[in-house]
């Protein structure tokens, strides 16, 4: 197994994306350049998504769309949770009872 590399610029894959589709094969990228021939494909695959040539998953937008309305989803349960203990922990400290009632 290769050691971890961090993320490419897109200048770079894009490069190895129009290399493959000029007639180079992912291994031979692969052996020239640092990321694995799976790595390669993977760019392949998802250019053609974003580029509309394959339907079988989500283009890299709607990909991102996707991930960022689940992080806000996450944020807002967080969020609901926190407002819904303080104002349980407000009704206590206030005396409101079961009844609703203030004590004197």
């Amino acid at each position: 197994m290769g050691a971890a590399v961090g993320r490419y610029p897109p200048e770079f894959r894009e490069r190895m994306v129009g290399l493959v589709r000029a007639g180079r094969s992912p291994g031979s990228l692969a052996r020239e350049f640092a990321p694995s021939e799976q790595t390669i494909r993977n760019w392949v695959r998802q250019a053609d998504r974003d580029e509309g040539w394959r339907r079988d998953g989500p283009p890299a937008e709607a990909r991102k769309e996707l991930l960022r309305l689940k992080r806000d989803n996450e944020r807002l349960r967080v969020e609901r949770d926190i407002l819904r203990r303080a104002a349980a922990w407000f009704a206590r400290e206030n005396g409101a009872g079961r009844s609703g009632r203030r004590r004197a």
